[in-house]
């Protein structure tokens, strides 16, 4: 089945009462990177936007719920400035959304009226005020990886990125930590979104992507940070080896892959994949994108995958198929 007719099929007598909804009232609904968005600002909106205190999380949503039963419920305590509802592959929502109102006030309102309330039999939400956090935890990169080159992805796959700071990770050996500062907690959620479903690897080692935990935050501070150069004296370099071996051990495509951009010095490849469909007889469908940090453009593409028996998850297998076309693209010949 293809995966645009296997998408509408889900929970479609809803989605034909959201666009009936939408077309009546006039509200724009526009869906960018897995959530919907209503407003922000709304029309007629004349000034800055509302302080922070005035956005409420709204919890343990019935996923075939949409905008045209959410809306109108939330617009009875406040003027609502933005709505935005998280969004799956499949069209249905993820199980919550953010209300933004135009002052604190329809926020605190939102929260007393709407807390346990069920929104239908069975259903009671969750409504309280948003954290608005703005900083991720990624723990497991690759010490290779350099401050310079991971800014670099992030800004290729991920938008509004402010800075990027490494520390030894605390929890892993071998291994460094980012601090990820975003503009606002709408691209922190969005960046952490990407990062998370796209089971992103930087340099071989599987990335943990998370909110900053204050306590964390309060440790990495005491502690010094690492130096965001590539170059480190000593023998305990942890940037970008100036120098690759003449003959590495090539275990796999991905190795090759690796081993191809360091002698380049094109930076490390990271890859993203998600996994868009699943057949009776168990084969995947994958979207794959990899971006090299050297090359103008990312690489992108579907592939139809199945698990071996090696003990791979699909997402490798995914990988390794890309990996293949990018070295074929780039003219290197597997022997």
């Amino acid at each position: 089945m293809e995966a645009e007719t296997w998408t509408n099929s889900i929970n479609q007598t809803n989605k034909v009462a959201l666009l009936a909804w939408a077309k009546e009232t006039g509200i724009d609904l526009v869906q960018i990177n897995g959530q919907r968005r209503y407003g922000g600002p709304p029309p007629g909106w004349v000034g800055d936007p509302p302080p922070a205190g005035t956005e409420v999380f709204i919890g343990k949503l019935p996923q075939d719920m949409y905008e045209n039963t959410l809306i109108p419920l939330f617009q009875r305590v406040g003027k609502l400035y933005e709505f935005r509802l998280m969004m799956t592959f499949s069209g249905l929502n993820r199980g919550f959304a953010y209300a933004k109102y135009s002052n604190r006030h329809g926020a605190k309102e939102a929260i007393a009226a709407f807390n346990n309330f069920e929104v239908r039999e069975g259903y009671a939400i969750v409504v309280c005020k948003s954290t608005e956090k703005c900083e991720l935890s990624v723990d497991g990169l690759a010490t290779s990886v350099s401050r310079q080159e991971l800014e670099a992805v992030l800004r290729r796959v991920t938008e509004g990125v402010l800075s990027v700071t490494l520390y030894t990770s605390p929890c892993w050996k071998r291994a460094q930590l980012a601090v990820l500062k975003y503009t606002s907690h709408q691209a922190a959620a969005m960046a952490k979104k990407t990062l998370m479903e796209g089971n992103v690897r930087l340099g071989g080692l599987e990335m943990r992507v998370d909110w900053l935990n204050p306590d964390m935050k309060q440790k990495l501070q005491s502690c010094e940070k690492k130096p965001s150069s590539s170059r480190v004296q000593g023998s305990k370099c942890l940037g970008v080896p100036k120098q690759v071996p003449q003959s590495p051990v090539l275990h796999n495509v991905l190795d090759c892959l690796n081993t191809l951009c360091q002698k380049q010095y094109l930076g490390t490849p990271l890859f993203l994949t998600k996994c868009v469909q699943a057949d009776a007889n168990g084969w995947l469908w994958f979207w794959c994108w990899v971006v090299i940090p050297g090359c103008p453009v990312p690489f992108s593409g579907f592939a139809w995958v199945r698990q071996d028996g090696t003990g791979r998850s699909g997402h490798e297998e995914a990988k390794i198929a890309l990996a293949l076309q990018v070295l074929r693209m780039l003219g290197c010949q597997l022997t």
